[in-house]
């Protein structure tokens, strides 16, 4: 019969709860940042403005749009087995900014959902719009396949192997490279036409939101790669791997070439930024600043 060893409470022991470390940093950011109610932003002007968009453009931004409501849910079922494997380390700075995180996508999903029912009134069953690539070799589903198995890997095998590698899939690719160019894409869509401020108003504040996340990921993978030196040629390779993947999703799907460029811009930056670890300690991971982001403006 298995025994639970005795509890010790890390606050309650002399090293208490360490503020300097870049995941308490976080969250007290995510206190004061993160603090906003989907349901107060007026979408009232974006009903007015959905109706006079051009149909040719209207399927596109609908796209878009269940895009971000898919992912939105996918992160937010699936971070789950990460925050049990961190919280089983008892790394309580990083599980108490996990709380956050897990809170954030449960807003986003909320968000996205109010505006497919208030501003698209769209109530059907929207599966059909949600396509995933059936190209002979390229049928890859992230969202619906890879990103779910990777993360519940962790629930049997919470190696730092695969915590890297959860963490490349659901914080360097989902979203440090498919969620923003999402954002980028919307706001050259919606500023041009100077429509839905609100869904606008509502994607700056979940972008803000996101950039603690990615911040998280850089500083999870960093910390694992600093700790454990053959780590990171298993980060470098998956983060090739999917980058090139969505390089491919984006040609095929003739994806701007602002858009290809500014992805690439931000892969390149976090994969040199964790590159970095290799000449740190797990202790400097912990007491940087430099892999906390701010995000674009629109």
């Amino acid at each position: 019969m298995t025994t639970t060893p005795p509890r010790t409470y890390t606050t309650l022991t002399t090293r208490g709860l360490r503020h300097d470390t870049l995941p308490m940093r976080l969250y007290h950011k995510a206190k004061k940042l993160g603090i906003w109610d989907p349901r107060e932003i007026d979408l009232s002007q974006d009903r007015e403005d959905w109706l006079k968009i051009p149909d040719q453009h209207k399927e596109r931004l609908l796209r878009l749009i269940l895009g971000f409501q898919a992912g939105e849910e996918a992160v937010t079922l699936d971070l789950l087995p990460l925050i049990m494997t961190i919280a089983r380390e008892g790394r309580l700075e990083e599980e108490m900014f996990l709380t956050t995180f897990l809170w954030e996508e449960a807003k986003h999903t909320e968000f996205f959902r109010r505006v497919l029912d208030e501003a698209v009134q769209e109530s059907g069953d929207l599966h059909r719009f949600r396509s995933v690539n059936q190209t002979p070799g390229h049928n890859r589903d992230l969202f619906g396949e890879e990103l779910p198995r990777t993360m519940n890997l962790l629930l049997t095998d919470p190696s730092p192997v695969n915590q890297v590698r959860a963490s490349v899939m659901y914080n360097m690719i989902i979203e440090g490279v498919l969620a923003e160019t999402g954002y980028q894409n919307f706001f050259k869509m919606l500023i041009a036409a100077n429509a839905m401020p609100g869904l606008r108003q509502g994607l700056r504040l979940i972008q803000r939101d996101e950039s603690r996340h990615i911040a998280y990921g850089v500083f999870l993978i960093s910390r694992l790669v600093a700790a454990d030196k053959s780590l990171w040629p298993i980060a470098e390779d998956q983060m090739h791997e999917l980058f090139s993947h969505v390089e491919r999703d984006q040609q095929r799907n003739g994806a701007p070439e602002f858009l290809r460029t500014y992805a690439k811009q931000q892969f390149q930056k976090r994969l040199a930024r964790i590159k970095r670890a290799l000449d740190q300690s797990p202790a400097q991971i912990e007491q940087s600043s430099d892999t906390e982001e701010e995000p674009v403006e629109e």
